[in-house]
Order: structure tokens, then C-alpha cells, then sequence
């Protein structure tokens, strides 16, 4: 397992591609974001305007209209571009004596200040016409104007060409928010939930249901944030999911669940996670794994944007195994190829010791993948071109090379990289080679990825439990404790669990996993044997739970759908901050507001916390360690 450094090596220096974010033209946002046949909405309704800037054409032409928004532009004092949520309009600053006062207002106004301006509708001169901007063929002629708010000196540009590091735009995200691509992106989720509303409340009869947002703390899983109750020594915790309350939802006969959850999870310092997200939460009564799976794929094609490809359904479905043996992991990206191809056979009699070795031992084997045309781009390990020419290549022999160079179809400057060891492990790897390789490949202008293609696949049979890191001889579940096993391996809980599958179920999309779901157990006795007996959990702290369960629980399964993360695939954004209007750093601050904050000393005493300092908390160490060395 040592060949996994030099890729990191090779790729050491070269920076990971950015994704590329669509970039609709200014003024045709809501046509951008149309979703279906709907009633166009009145966006005028109610306010001081008669337009928006983004919606004037020819057929205005005559009409006297009141706009509001930001100045975007303005040149020689002549003209302005008047900016809004809905489009760019060109505002023509009148030059007559007679309108000195509306000149004065809008030349003397700062880039960004707020106006609001009534004027007629004109055409552009001839020859002057903009057929870039949608409403390029027009202008506003100004009678009034109003300053309605000036702007200081900005921190940035309000362009979305202009280059801003991340930490000033979540500093300064009120701003950040007015470029059109976050206007997009807000807007597009902001329609993708509402249509997901339809299909499921009112097409499919599911009640959308807010459950508690101040819990008890949940047995395994990821870490949860904890609040101080009035009472002493006694905490509230954020719920990660919705996962119990949606569970005895179904025993209370709602049947049909849903709700646009808002989670929390305390994961530290994580890349591309936040500490509060949303998802998309189901849960069914006498449902089975195919049930929620045609439901979920018929609420993706019915809240898909219209502006990208047709969503194909039903989804492509593999096992966790089989997604483990070709592709290296438990979220493959199916858009290309480079499959691990299992070559334990080819070196059966090998003389190299290496493999000797590694096939010698239980769960041994010899894997590979083929990068097409990467011998041209990538330094060589293994490759078909100038007669294997490789530090490794000499040490086949003539039958094994034509035997590889049949099972795995190599070409002329295809590279092979080859790995020998445990079989979970093995595949790792190369699975984490195959996503780099196509990294760089990439970088160097070999289209492997479309990123207009969307690929969704759905994994199933996971393994009911795995075995702790920290730990080997004790198990946690792989999904979480109230996944049901597979009917066909219960007789196995009581001998072999850890040979027992789940009735779990992710889907993925593009390498990601977006949604994740599993069949429940609604037997308390089964329930109680898996946490007591087989994860060796509290089962006091569940006591509700198990008690509901034994009340008439009907058969139930559920899904959730990781909102921020969907939208960011399907918008091509570079993070899942751009989906979210207030997101959180990857240190989970808050760079706005400076959250987290400290909190007074008295503010606290309600609570019955009294916070130690790290440079105190290092001083009571020190002077704990001689007293409890003298008392052993």
C-alpha cells in the first residue's frame, strides 16, 4: 500500500480546479429560475415601484414607470445603470436647465447608493441598442429622482467578475448577497423547495410537520451542540436530524411526513461542512426501500430546473460492495470510467514479493486501474508504450504483462497503477487515485467529467454495523442505530453481526452523497437487543423511543436530502457556502457578526456554568499532578 504518496507528490504545487458557476445574463433571472408552467408573479405588488429594472422591453414604450434600486454604473454623467433583484434598466440623466435638481441626485450619488426615478420608456437611439442585456433596445427618461440611501465607500465591487477572498465576503455577505450570482442561487433554491413542497404535501398527501429544535442528547452519531438549562447540570441538545421525532410521527398515524429540517452537528473545523444545515426529511408508514426510492426520484424530476437536462429516472442502483470493488468507494462518480479491475489472479505465480506477500494473507489481493492516455500526461508506473517502460515493468514476466494487458484492455499511453493488500483497503485507495488522476488529467485539458451531466446512483447494501476505530472488538452502526437489518441476515445478529446488512439506501450524485435513508426497526425488542446487547449503548436515554415502539409502531422508512449540498451541484458552485445566505466559515464562525461570542460571567450564572480558561485550566493541571502522584 505504499503508492499512494507519489500522486500527492506529482499534484504538490498545482492548485484543484475551481468549479465553474453558470453565469445567466443580468435580467433574465426569472426567466432563468422557471421551473415549470406557472403563473408569472407580481413583483410589484404592494411597493413604491411599477417596475422592475429587469423587466422593461419594447411593449413598455410610452409608459411612465417608478423604479427603485442600486446605482450600478454611470458614465460621463450622461447615463447610470439602475440595478435591482430582477435586472440591469439604463437611466438617461437629464442635461436640461430645467431638471438641475434630478441631475444633481443622480451624478452626485455614490456607486450603490439607492434611488428610486420615475420616467417614461424611450428607445435606445439607433445603433446604440444593447442586445447582450435584455433590456438593451430601451432607457428610462427621468422626470424626478430620489436619493433614497447613500453608500459609503465599499469594501469590494458588486461584480461578480471581481476577484474577493472568501473571508471578505462572509465579512461583508449583506453585500456579498447582491451580486447576481448569490441572487441566483437564493432564488433557485428558494423555487427547487418550493416545488418540492407541491409534489410532496400537495401531490402526494404529506404533512409538512416543525419538530422541536431543543432535544436530549442522541447515543451515537456525530457531536452534538449542547444548550444550558436553568436547571443544574442539565443540558438541551441541538438535534443533528429529525430522526426520533419523525420516527414518532409515524406512531402518532401522520402516515406521510415532511419537513425542510434545520440540523446541527459539531463537527470543528471541517472544508466544506457547516455546523447548522438544512435537509429535506421524510418519513412513510408502510412503505418498503423501493418505495422511497421511486418517491424520491419523482421528486427530483418534478423540482428539477427546466434549464438543465431532464432528470432520467428510474436511478442506476449498485451495493455497497459492488461500489467498494470498482470504484473504491461508498459515493462513486459513475460520469467516467477507470474502474478497479481485481488482477490477484494475473500473479498468482509471481515471483515479485511484494505480492507474494500481500496474496498470502486472509483478504489479500492485487488490484488495478487503467488511466486512458495518462502515460502523455502523468509520470509512469506501469504503461503500454515503449515496451512497459517503468521501474516496476522489468520484474513481470512476458505472460503475466499480456495477460494484464488483456483483463484490463490497455492501449498505447494508458497507465496502470497497481496496488496489493487487503481487499476494503486496496480498493480505497485506488479509488482515492482514480478521483486524483482525474483531477489532474482534467487540469491538463482531458474532459473526463461533464459538469452539465448529472449522475445519480443509488447504494445499497450497507453493512448494518462496523467495527469502532478506536476499538476493533466492539461495533457502531454504519448509518445510525434505528436502521432495521436486512430480513434475510437477522439470524445473524446473534452469531455474526457484523455480517448483517442494513436496510440503508444513499443516493448519490456525481461522487456526492446527497440524500441518505434506511427502513426502521419498529420492534422494541429488536430495537433494545441492537442498542443494549450490540452497540452497548444507554438504552435509558432512548426510553421514549422504546416505549412508543412498543405501542402499535407501524412498518416506516424514511430519506433525507442534503438541501446544501444538492444545490450546489446543481448551480456548479465551488462551495456549499455559495447556496446559503449566512453561512459559516470552515472554522464555523460566523465572520459578520463574530460568532461565536464571549458571554459575561453574570449571564451565565442562570445557567449554572462557570467557564475555565485554557491558560487556568493548564495551572490546575499542574498543580493536580504532584497530589495525585502522592496519593498512588
Amino acid at each position: 500500500m505504499y503508492l499512494g504518496s507519489w500522486l500527492s507528490r506529482l499534484s504538490r504545487g498545482l492548485s484543484r480546479p475551481i468549479g465553474k458557476t453558470t453565469q445567466p445574463v443580468w435580467g433574465s433571472l426569472s426567466r432563468s429560475l422557471t421551473l415549470g408552467a406557472q403563473r408569472i408573479p407580481e413583483f410589484s405588488s404592494f411597493v413604491a415601484r411599477t417596475n422592475t429594472c429587469g423587466e422593461l422591453r419594447s411593449s413598455h414604450l410610452g409608459q411612465e414607470v417608478t423604479l427603485c434600486g442600486w446605482i450600478q454604473y454611470r458614465r460621463q454623467n450622461t447615463f447610470l445603470v439602475l440595478r435591482d433583484c430582477h435586472g440591469l434598466v439604463q437611466i438617461i440623466i437629464p442635461q436640461d436647465e430645467s431638471a438641475a435638481s434630478v441631475k444633481k441626485i443622480l451624478c452626485e450619488a455614490p456607486l450603490e447608493s439607492v434611488v428610486k426615478v420615475t420616467g417614461t420608456v424611450i428607445s435606445r437611439p439607433p445603433g446604440q441598442e444593447n442586445p447582450k442585456m435584455p433590456t438593451g433596445e430601451i432607457e428610462i427618461r427621468v422626470k424626478t429622482a430620489e436619493l433614497l440611501n447613500a453608500c459609503k465607500k465599499l469594501p469590494f465591487e458588486i461584480k461578480d467578475f471581481m476577484k474577493k477572498t472568501e473571508a471578505l465576503r462572509l465579512q461583508y455577505r449583506y453585500l456579498d448577497l447582491r451580486s447576481f450570482q448569490m441572487q441566483y442561487n437564493l432564488r433557485l433554491r428558494s423555487q427547487i423547495v418550493m416545488r418540492m413542497r407541491e409534489y410532496l404535501c400537495n401531490l402526494h398527501g404529506f404533512v409538512d410537520v416543525e419538530t422541536p429544535t431543543l432535544f436530549k442528547r442522541t447515543p451515537g452519531g456525530a457531536k452534538e451542540f449542547l444548550v444550558p438549562s436553568r436547571e443544574p447540570g442539565k443540558f438541551y441538545s441541538l438535534p443533528q436530524s429529525p430522526q426520533q421525532f419523525k420516527q414518532l410521527l409515524m406512531v402518532g398515524g401522520l402516515d406521510r411526513y415532511f419537513q425542510v429540517a434545520r440540523c446541527y452537528r459539531d463537527e470543528g473545523s471541517r472544508p466544506d461542512r457547516q455546523p447548522e444545515f438544512t435537509q429535506i426529511d421524510i418519513e412513510m408508514s408502510f412503505v418498503d426501500q423501493t418505495g422511497i426510492q421511486r418517491l424520491i426520484e419523482g421528486l427530483l424530476q418534478y423540482s428539477w430546473p427546466d434549464d438543465k437536462d431532464t432528470v432520467e429516472i428510474p436511478f442506476p442502483s449498485m451495493t455497497f460492495a459492488e461500489a467498494l470493488a470498482t470504484y473504491g468507494t461508498d459515493k462513486p462518480d459513475i460520469r467516467f470510467g477507470m474502474k478497479i479491475v481485481d488482477i490477484s489472479d494475473v500473479f498468482r505465480n509471481t515471483e515479485i514479493r511484494f505480492l507474494q506477500d500481500a496474496l498470502a494473507k486472509p483478504q489479500g489481493t492485487v488490484k488495478a486501474i487503467c488511466v486512458p492516455e495518462g502515460a502523455e500526461v502523468l509520470p509512469v508506473f506501469l504503461n503500454a508504450k515503449r515496451n512497459w517502460s517503468s521501474p516496476f515493468a522489468k520484474f513481470i514476466m512476458e505472460e503475466e504483462r499480456l495477460e494484464l494487458s488483456r483483463l484490463m484492455e490497455i492501449q498505447e499511453d494508458d497507465m496502470v497503477l497497481l496496488t496489493a493488500g487487503e481487499h476494503e483497503k486496496a480498493c480505497s485507495l485506488l479509488g482515492k487515485l482514480r478521483l486524483q488522476c482525474a483531477d489532474l488529467l482534467e487540469m491538463r485539458g482531458v474532459v473526463l467529467r461533464d459538469p452539465a451531466l448529472f449522475s445519480f446512483l443509488w447504494v445499497v447494501d450497507f453493512p448494518l454495523f462496523v467495527t469502532k476505530e478506536e476499538s476493533p472488538t466492539e461495533l457502531e452502526s454504519a448509518h445510525h442505530p434505528f436502521t432495521a437489518p436486512n430480513p434475510s441476515d437477522i439470524h445473524l445478529l446473534y452469531t455474526e453481526p457484523e455480517k448483517v446488512r442494513g436496510q440503508h439506501y444513499d443516493l448519490v450524485l456525481n461522487g456526492n452523497e446527497i440524500g441518505g435513508g434506511s427502513i426502521r426497526i419498529h420492534d422494541a425488542q429488536l430495537q433494545r437487543y441492537i442498542l443494549a446487547t450490540l452497540l452497548k449503548e444507554d438504552v435509558k436515554l432512548l426510553s421514549h423511543l422504546l416505549q412508543a415502539l412498543d405501542y402499535g409502531a407501524p412498518p416506516h422508512g424514511g430519506i433525507a436530502l442534503g438541501l446544501d449540498r444538492l444545490l450546489c451541484l446543481v448551480t456548479g458552485a465551488p462551495s456549499i457556502r455559495d447556496v446559503i445566505a449566512f453561512p459559516k466559515s470552515y472554522r464555523g464562525h460566523d465572520l459578520m457578526s463574530s460568532a461565536p461570542d464571549s458571554v459575561p460571567p453574570e449571564e451565565l450564572k442562570p445557567y449554572h456554568i462557570q467557564v475555565t480558561w485554557p491558560a487556568d485550566s493548564e495551572e490546575e493541571n499542574a498543580a493536580a499532578t504532584p497530589s495525585k502522584n502522592l496519593s498512588s
